[in-house]
């Protein structure tokens, strides 16, 4: 299959093109630098050199694609009503330049924070969040009910893999190397689900050949882990003690991460499992942060 793929050179989008690549599929990537382009070539990829915000690019990437897999999103949270904008334009980009076809679209979501003793579920259908306003899922389920081969792969909180170095682990070190404390809230029962990145990357391939019909599928391996077990490995990687917090000193200890720090949020992936005959095969995510070679820095 010919593969346009958006964010081919990201944290997830990376290995997705390499998952692709080495399935047998042709892939086509949406870069934003000759440089990164080099890489996904060097890899066996096309590049195609752009932004979320170039639409007549996306549309040359969309119109000589057997399928698409969305994976791009910003990361300067600070400009979240802007991203979520041309994020939720490039999805319906992709659905007009798909219309009347059955190619597949794969689009990426996210699982939410969930109240105390609730788990999220691949039926759920949350609405967008007014302080979070990406609508990456609710956009693709727009396409799918207007008869577009459009699904969801939905990733947890924590993606992880050895080099990490924009996802929540680095995050949280930075902020712990800063204050000397690895912090969670409370007795840090909270939980985070979580999954290793090569584990994703099969979820977004098995979901692209499975042939997208309105679903929503979960790369989560790990449903639950108490967020106490992840301060106490980040702790342990740096050099500092796990310190619970109360949530007055969570908001000062942690900023605009503390909404997320405590958040509940377990997730299921019994259906995708059953759906897609997926296992997950990689480490967990305190054997993961405990590795030698786990990073627990941000890029500077």
């Amino acid at each position: 299959m010919r593969v346009f793929l958006t964010g081919a050179n990201g944290w997830i989008g990376s290995v997705v093109a390499s998952e692709l690549l080495a399935a047998g599929h042709v892939v086509t990537g949406l870069v934003r630098s000759e440089e990164k382009g080099a890489v996904l070539a060097a890899a066996g990829g096309t590049p195609l050199l752009g932004s979320l915000g170039d639409l007549d690019v996306l549309r040359r990437g969309a119109a000589n694609a057997d399928g698409i897999i969305h994976t791009a999103f910003g990361l300067d949270i600070a400009r979240i009503v802007e991203l979520a904008t041309e994020d939720r334009r490039a999805i319906e980009t992709f659905g007009k330049v798909f219309a009347g076809s059955q190619r597949p679209i794969v689009i990426t979501g996210g699982v939410g924070i969930m109240p105390s003793g609730e788990t999220f579920t691949e039926d759920a259908r949350p609405p967008v969040m007014p302080a979070f306003p990406r609508a990456s899922e609710q956009t693709a389920f727009a396409l799918a009910e207007r008869g577009l081969r459009a699904c969801v792969v939905r990733n947890p909180r924590s993606v992880h893999g050895a080099g990490e170095r924009h996802g929540f682990v680095p995050m949280l070190a930075a902020v712990a190397r800063e204050k000397g404390v690895s912090g969670y809230v409370g007795d840090g029962e909270n939980l985070w689900p979580s999954v290793h990145r090569l584990d994703a990357a099969r979820v977004y391939r098995l979901a692209l050949e499975a042939g997208a019909r309105g679903e929503a599928y979960h790369a989560i391996a790990e449903e639950g882990v108490p967020f106490r077990l992840i301060a106490e490995a980040i702790g342990r990687q740096i050099g500092v003690p796990a310190t619970s917090l109360t949530p007055a000193e969570a908001e000062a200890h942690f900023g605009g991460l503390a909404m997320w720090v405590a958040g509940n949020g377990p997730a299921y992936s019994r259906q995708t499992r059953e759906m897609l005959g997926w296992e997950p095969r990689e480490a967990g995510l305190i054997a993961d942060i405990q590795r030698p070679d786990y990073s627990t820095h941000t890029v500077e």
